[in-house]
Order: structure tokens, then sequence, then C-alpha cells
């Protein structure tokens, strides 16, 4: 296979940068929709209340990636038809699993003299959540959701089979068409695209830890 560096040159220029909005509409909206979804289903899972159902639901998210995004949206396709619709639902069940996990581990790993500490202070259940349990779960909670964030950058590009465009779009025309440029082009601004994304959500991360824990994870840092 000829490598044309112009045709390259083309995609990687004016062809693919015109995709960057609408994939990273596809990988954004999903995202939020799964933070809004499963970091409050992760928080109740750790309540007292409703700790008991944690199996059944954490069934439900793991089953949601474990199914093929592409079977979510035919299955949905009767209701939404073709488009950002089916994409966007699919890609939502996709990222909620890595969010809702890391929420429940991240909080359960909060250790109890630190609550009991809390509580001694006065403090209701409400305000331990608030001030004590999730700040300090802060770093596990972020890892899943830029896990999350890498796999909704992937699997996006899948939303072009069904109109969804994005990325896909300049990558699937590569493959009809027997053109690796076009394939690559679109993979190097998915590569970027992850690589944004995952030091924006760091950078997040640093903005939300306490400054004890950040101080702490710098000494171990110097320590090794």
């Amino acid at each position: 296979m000829n490598f044309d560096m112009d045709l390259f040159s083309q995609a990687l220029l004016q062809r693919a940068p015109g995709h960057i909005a609408e994939h990273l509409q596809l990988v954004i909206i999903p995202l939020v929709l799964a933070i809004l979804i499963a970091m409050p289903a992760g928080i109740l899972l750790t309540r007292p209340a409703y700790r008991h159902h944690g199996r059944r639901v954490m069934s439900v998210f793991n089953a949601g990636q474990t199914i093929p995004p592409l079977a979510v949206i035919a299955l949905f396709f009767p209701l939404l038809g073709l488009g950002y619709g089916p994409a966007i639902l699919a890609l939502t069940i996709y990222a909620l699993l890595p969010i809702a996990r890391n929420t429940v581990a991240a909080i359960s790993a909060v250790p109890a003299e630190v609550k009991d500490a809390a509580r001694g202070m006065g403090m209701t259940p409400k305000e331990i959540l608030f001030r004590v349990e999730l700040p300090l779960s802060v770093p596990t909670i972020m890892s899943g959701v830029k896990t999350a964030a890498i796999l909704t950058v992937s699997t996006a590009v899948l939303a072009a089979l069904v109109g969804g465009k994005g990325m896909g779009a300049i990558i699937f025309a590569g493959i009809n068409f027997f053109r690796f440029e076009l394939v690559l082009a679109g993979t190097i601004y998915i590569g970027l695209m992850a690589i944004v994304l995952e030091r924006a959500l760091s950078l997040l991360e640093g903005l939300l830890t306490p400054a004890h824990l950040k101080n702490r994870h710098g000494a171990h840092r110097r320590a090794a």
C-alpha cells in the first residue's frame, strides 16, 4: 500500500480538524451525564440504607459496559433513530461503570476512625459526607472519571456508523476506501484528545484534592 503524503497532510490539516468539535461533543456530553448518574448512585450505595442494593446496582453497571455500544444503539434505534441520540445514550451507559465503581471504593475506603472523629466533633452524616468522605475520595473518584473519559474518546469513533459523525467519519472513510492516510490522521487526533482530556481532568483533580493529601502524595514521591 502506497502512502500518499499529500493526502495525509490534507486529512491531518483540513479534513480531520472539522470533526474535532463533533467528537468532543460525543465525549463531553456522555461523560457529564455519566458523572451525574454514576457518582450519586455510588454515594447512595455507601449509605447504610442503600448498601444492600450495591451488588444488584453494580451488576447493572457491569452489564452496561459488557454490552457492545452498537448493540445498545440497535436496541434503542426504534425510539431514537440514527444520529447523536442513540450514540450519546450508548456512550453514557458505557461510561457509568468506572465512575460508580471508583466512587463506591473510594468512599468505602475512608478510615472508620476518621469518620468517628468527625462524628465526635458534632458533624451530621451529611456534613461528614461532604466535608470528610468526598474530599478524601477525590483522587480515586477522579481516576474513575479519567478512565471513563479515555474509554469514551476511543469508543465515540463508532458513532459515525449511525450518523453521529465525530472523528469516526474520517476513520471509516479511510477504511472504506482503503486509505490508511485518513485512518492515521483521525487516530492521531483521537490520541491528542485523550491526552488533553486526561491532563485537564488531572488539573481539576489537583484543584479538588485537599491540600494535606497533595502534600502527603508529594512527600511520598520525594521519598521514593
